[in-house]
C-alpha cells in the first residue's frame, strides 16, 4: 500500500505540470483582423482552395479525406445527398465550389458544366426552398462560379471562343440539352459571331475597367453585315458587348432526374441590362471596358492616323466616315467625337471609356465617331463633316419626328475643333474674302470647281447643332505648324485629286486674285493652321450662332501664368475664344482628351445639357443619380465587385481670372 501510495504521489509530482502545460484542445489565438478576413472570404476563384463555407460542409459529411483523394467521388456522394433532399443551399453551394476546383485540377469540361448548373441551383432554388441571404457572402462567389464555369464549359477546343450552339453535353450524373436560337445572332442588321470570353482578357491602355456585375457569360462578339450597308453604321469593326444566359427551369428536380433541359440565351449589352428570373430582375454581367479595349486591340484605327495624314485620298479605303459605337437610338441626344491632326477615333478611347460607363450620359446621349484625312485642308475636312452630319440626320429620321437629334453636341480636340467650329457659324463670304479680292462668281475656274470652292468657303450653321466643345483647339493657329519639321511633314502630304485639281486652277488662272502670294501657296492643314493664315484669323474672328452654347477647354503646361502658357503645341491665346458659355484650364499637354480633369468637365457639361434639353423639348429616359465605380486596370480584380477607381491626384477646379477655372490635376 505504501509503494502503491508512493507512485501515486510521483504522479501527482511529474505528470500533473506536464499535462498544465498542455493548452486545451478547443481555444483561440489573437491574430491580425485581416488573416481571419482571408480565411473567411478566400474561394476557389479568388486563392484556389474552398471556401470556409464548403469545408464546413464536406466536414459534416465526413468528406473531406474523400474529396483530397477521390475528388469525383466525393462530389458524386455529395450530389445524391442534394438531390435526395438530404441538402439545400449549403450544398448546392459546395457542389459548385468544388465542381469547378475540380474542373480546374482534371482540365475536364463537364465538371465546369456541373458547377453553373449547382451555382444556379443556389442562385435561383426552387420554388418550396428559401433563397439565398441578401448578405450572405456566398451570393456573388456563387455567380462568378456560374458565370465562369458557363464560359469554360462552352469554350471551344483551342479555348479562344465561346461556341454558342443547340446541343448536348455530358455531366458527371448525366447529360444537358442545350436549345440555342439562331436568330439571336441577329443584331441591327449583322449576324453576331465569333464570341470571345472578355473575362480572359486583361485590360491595358484604359485607366479604368469598369464592370457591370451580375449573371452571364460576358462576352465579346464580332459583327457582319448581313446585306450591304450605306451612311451611317455601327463601326465596321466594332465589337459588340454580349452575356451568354443558361436558363434553367426548376434546376433541382432536373440535377435529380439526371437529364437537365436549358435554353441558351444571347443578350446584347447594350439593348439588355437585365432579366426576369423567378419574377425577380437580375442584372447582366457585362464587361464594358474590355469590349471597348478589344476592339481598339484589333482595329485598323492607329494605322489611319498617319496613312490618313500623309494620303488625303485614303477616304476611298475607309468610306465610312461616320460611325456610332452602337445602332441609332431614338431619343437620345448624339455626341459627335472630332479627332486632332494625325489622330484618329481611337484616341477618344479614355474619354468615352468613362463616360459611356456612366449611367446618366449612357442612356441619354449616343456617341457618334468622325474620321477624316487630318492632312487634309481643314475648310475641306469641314465641308466633309456637315455633309455627313446632314446625310445621317436625314438617313436616321427623314420625317424629323426625333427631338433629340435637334440637339446635338460636337466635341472637338485640336484641329477637330475646328472643324467643329464650322458646323455652328456662318461663314458669310469672310472667309472667300479672306482667300480672294475677286467674288467666287467671277472666278475663271470650271463650274464644278466653283461649286466645290462653294461648298468649302461658304456655309451657315447646321441647325441640329445646339452644343459645341472645343478642346486644345488652335482657333488662331499652332506655334508648331510654323517649325521647319512640321512643314516639312506637311509638304509629304498627298491631297484628293479634287482639290489638286481645284488649286491648280486658281494657281494657273486666277493667281492674281488670291490674298496669298502665289508662289509662296501651299494647302493642306498644317499650312492651314499656321499663325497669321488669313483664313484662320477669318474664322476665328466669325461669331458663334447665338443658338449654340460653346464651351472651351484649354491646356497649358507647367504651373505659370495661364496668359502666357501654352501645351506644347498650342497657346493658351490661341484657344481662348471671348463669349463661351465656360473656360477651363487643365494642366496638361495638347493631348489633353484623356485627362481626368478634361473628361470630368464634358462630364459636367452634357450632365448640363441633358438637364436643360429634357426638362424642355426631349422625352428622357430616367437614370440613377449617382456616377460610376470602376476598378484600376492597373491592379488584379478578385471579384466582380466594382471598385472606386484610385486616379492619384483629383483635379481641383478652382475660380480662375476672368471667370476661367483652373483644373490643378497633375500631367
Amino acid at each position: 500500500m505504501r509503494t502503491l501510495a508512493r507512485g501515486r504521489h510521483f504522479f501527482l509530482i511529474v505528470w500533473l505540470p506536464l499535462l498544465a502545460a498542455c493548452g486545451p484542445p478547443v481555444g483561440v489565438v489573437r491574430v491580425s483582423p485581416s488573416v481571419v478576413h482571408q480565411e473567411l472570404t478566400a474561394n476557389v476563384l479568388s486563392a484556389g482552395v474552398p471556401s470556409a463555407a464548403s469545408r464546413n460542409v464536406l466536414g459534416q459529411y465526413n468528406l473531406e479525406e474523400e474529396f483530397q483523394a477521390r475528388p469525383a467521388q466525393a462530389l458524386a456522394a455529395l450530389h445524391d445527398l442534394y438531390v435526395q433532399g438530404g441538402g439545400g443551399l449549403d450544398e448546392a453551394f459546395t457542389l459548385a465550389e468544388l465542381s469547378f476546383l475540380h474542373a480546374q485540377n482534371s482540365g475536364r469540361r463537364l465538371f465546369y458544366l456541373a458547377a453553373a448548373l449547382y451555382a444556379y441551383a443556389y442562385l435561383f432554388p426552387d420554388a418550396a426552398e428559401r433563397e439565398p441571404g441578401r448578405f450572405d457572402r456566398r451570393l456573388r462567389v456563387a455567380a462568378d462560379l456560374y458565370n465562369r464555369g458557363l464560359t469554360e464549359g462552352l469554350k471551344s477546343a483551342d479555348g479562344t471562343v465561346v461556341e454558342l450552339r443547340s446541343g448536348v453535353y455530358d455531366l458527371p450524373f448525366g447529360q444537358l440539352e442545350v436549345t440555342f436560337e439562331e436568330r439571336q445572332r441577329l443584331w441591327a442588321g449583322r449576324r453576331l459571331e465569333h464570341f470571345v470570353p472578355v473575362a480572359d482578357l486583361q485590360v491595358h491602355g484604359l485607366q479604368n475597367r469598369y464592370r457591370i456585375s451580375g449573371i452571364g457569360a460576358p462576352l465579346a462578339a464580332d459583327q457582319v453585315p448581313v446585306r450591304e450597308q450605306a451612311g451611317f453604321q455601327v463601326g465596321a469593326r466594332l465589337k459588340v458587348p454580349a452575356t451568354a444566359l443558361l436558363r434553367v427551369g426548376d434546376p433541382r428536380r432536373q440535377l435529380a432526374r439526371g437529364r437537365v433541359y436549358a435554353v441558351l440565351e444571347l443578350h446584347v449589352a447594350l439593348d439588355d441590362s437585365h432579366v426576369q428570373i423567378n419574377g425577380r430582375q437580375v442584372p447582366l454581367e457585362t464587361e464594358t471596358s474590355a469590349f471597348l479595349a478589344y476592339t481598339l486591340h484589333e482595329s485598323p484605327v492607329w494605322k489611319r492616323e498617319i496613312r490618313g495624314f500623309l494620303r488625303g485620298g485614303l477616304k476611298e479605303e475607309f468610306p465610312f466616315q461616320l460611325a456610332g459605337l452602337e445602332p441609332y437610338r431614338e431619343g437620345r441626344f448624339p455626341v459627335v467625337l472630332v479627332h486632332g491632326t494625325a489622330s484618329s477615333v481611337g484616341r477618344w478611347a479614355e474619354m468615352v471609356n468613362e463616360l459611356f460607363n456612366d449611367e446618366r450620359i449612357r442612356r441619354r446621349f449616343q456617341f457618334w465617331f468622325f474620321g477624316y484625312d487630318s492632312g487634309n485642308p481643314v475648310v475641306y475636312s469641314a465641308m466633309q463633316l456637315r455633309d455627313a452630319l446632314t446625310a445621317t440626320i436625314a438617313q436616321v429620321d427623314p420625317e424629323h419626328h426625333d427631338a433629340a437629334l435637334e440637339q446635338m453636341v460636337i466635341i472637338g480636340h485640336s484641329q477637330g475643333g475646328l472643324l467643329a467650329k464650322m458646323t455652328v457659324v456662318d461663314s458669310g463670304d469672310r472667309l472667300w474674302n479672306a482667300f480672294s479680292r475677286k467674288p467666287l462668281e467671277e472666278m475663271d475656274i470650271p463650274e464644278d470647281r466653283k461649286a466645290l470652292l462653294e461648298r468649302v468657303a461658304f456655309f451657315e450653321p447646321l441647325p441640329f447643332v445646339r452644343r459645341v466643345v472645343f478642346i486644345a483647339t488652335p482657333h488662331r493657329g499652332s506655334f508648331a505648324a510654323s517649325g521647319w519639321l512640321a512643314r516639312t511633314v506637311a509638304g509629304l502630304v498627298s491631297l484628293p485629286g479634287t482639290v489638286i485639281d481645284t488649286v491648280g486652277d486658281l494657281l494657273t488662272r486666277e493667281a492674281e486674285a488670291l490674298t496669298l502670294d502665289a508662289d509662296k501657296f501651299k494647302t493642306g492643314s498644317i499650312f492651314g493652321m499656321t499663325p497669321g493664315n488669313p483664313v484662320l484669323d477669318a474664322l476665328a474672328e466669325t461669331p458663334i450662332d447665338s443658338r449654340v452654347e460653346a464651351h472651351s477647354i484649354i491646356a497649358v503646361k507647367g504651373l505659370g501664368p495661364v496668359d502666357v502658357g501654352d501645351d506644347g503645341i498650342v497657346t493658351y491665346k490661341s484657344a481662348h475664344l471671348e463669349g463661351v458659355a465656360s473656360e477651363l484650364i487643365v494642366r496638361s499637354g495638347h493631348s489633353t482628351q484623356s485627362h481626368p480633369a478634361t473628361i470630368e468637365e464634358v462630364r459636367r457639361i452634357l450632365l448640363q445639357h441633358a438637364a436643360e434639353w429634357c426638362a424642355e423639348a426631349v422625352v428622357c429616359e430616367e437614370v440613377p443619380s449617382s456616377r460610376p465605380t470602376a476598378a484600376p486596370t492597373s491592379a488584379t480584380v478578385a471579384d466582380s465587385d466594382s471598385r472606386t477607381p484610385v486616379r492619384g491626384q483629383r483635379p481641383v477646379l478652382a475660380a480662375g481670372p476672368e471667370g476661367r477655372r483652373s483644373g490643378l490635376a497633375r500631367e
